[in-house]
């Protein structure tokens, strides 16, 4: 299993974080999603088939782009 931890700029409050996590949790091979609005980070623990390509195509897509 891998870890990644991105910074998303545009978490603003709990509805952000539901969101991601709610998106990222349907991708196949995500094991764990957890969000931190001060931070502005969510961490992800993951295993194939997920990548972290396409985390980061599902962030983009939900308009929470990675910085």
């Amino acid at each position: 299993m891998s870890t990644l931890k991105f910074h998303i700029p545009r978490i603003s409050c709990g509805h952000c974080t539901r969101t991601i996590e709610n998106e990222l949790k349907e991708i196949a091979g995500i094991q764990k999603v957890e969000s931190d609005i001060l931070a502005k980070t969510v961490t992800v623990d993951f295993q194939a088939p997920a990548s972290e390509d396409q985390i980061r195509a599902t962030l983009k897509e939900i308009n929470y782009p990675a910085a």
